[in-house]
């Protein structure tokens, strides 16, 4: 975490008495967008590729966990809380949850398409293929602070 990230969480957690572990990222290919829209509480949901988290040796995220969304020159924009995560195939995502990622025209054609782009180039680049029924980390989260 850099050192603008760690001085808006350590603001955000002056008067309270807990302060639970945090990360600091950008969303995806287009991370000033998508924090925009994160901002706007149109994104409430993301997902990754469960097999990216096995390469990298990264822990799942974890309901409670409180992230800090960067943009892509590495300010902070808002803090999210992680309400729900659940593991599914990508053929299986629903439509709800494809429009709850908050993208394009929140549909389902558009949220396949546009992740199937991004997670054929994601596993591309670690020397896999792409495939339908790839294990997906969805999560929801809600907005605690904009910066």
């Amino acid at each position: 975490m850099n050192e603008v990230a760690r001085e808006y969480w350590n603001s955000f957690w002056k008067d309270k008495e807990y302060e639970p572990k945090v990360s600091a990222w950008q969303f995806g290919e287009d991370a000033d967008t998508l924090a925009q829209l994160v901002v706007n509480r149109i994104k409430t949901a993301t997902c990754s590729a469960h097999i990216l988290y096995e390469i990298e040796n990264e822990p799942l995220p974890q309901v409670g966990e409180y992230n800090i969304i960067l943009n892509t020159k590495d300010e902070p924009v808002c803090i999210i809380k992680t309400k729900d995560v659940t593991i599914k195939p990508m053929n299986r995502i629903s439509e709800e949850f494809a429009h709850a990622e908050g993208e394009g025209d929140r549909s389902y054609d558009y949220w396949k398409k546009t992740h199937i782009n991004f997670f054929t180039n994601e596993l591309d680049k670690v020397g896999l293929k792409f495939e339908e029924d790839l294990l997906l980390v969805c999560e929801r989260f809600e907005v605690m602070d904009v910066k």
